[in-house]
């Protein structure tokens, strides 16, 4: 469900209890907007205390950047498996 739809079965009394059709269109879209600046990922982070918001744009050099900074593995030179059977 949408925000959209949360907004109208989340406050349907409120919705219905506005007579006036342009008023109520008028709460709703007030309502919708609320949501939507409250559900931003900036406001999310600080709420779920997350260290940081990438933009999409940069989201390839932070991935690159986290790959390059980890250690490079070795294969096991003695053919051991990965994996113990027993």
């Amino acid at each position: 469900m949408g925000l959209e739809g949360a907004v109208k079965a989340g406050f349907r009394k409120e919705l219905e209890a506005v007579k006036d059709p342009a008023a109520r269109e008028a709460l709703y879209e007030k309502l919708v907007a609320q949501l939507y600046e409250m559900g931003k990922a900036v406001n999310m982070a600080q709420h779920l205390e997350i260290d940081a918001v990438i933009d999409p744009a940069d989201t390839r050099k932070w991935i690159i950047r986290g790959l390059n900074s980890a250690s490079v593995r070795q294969a096991d030179e003695g053919g051991h498996s990965y994996v113990d059977p027993w």
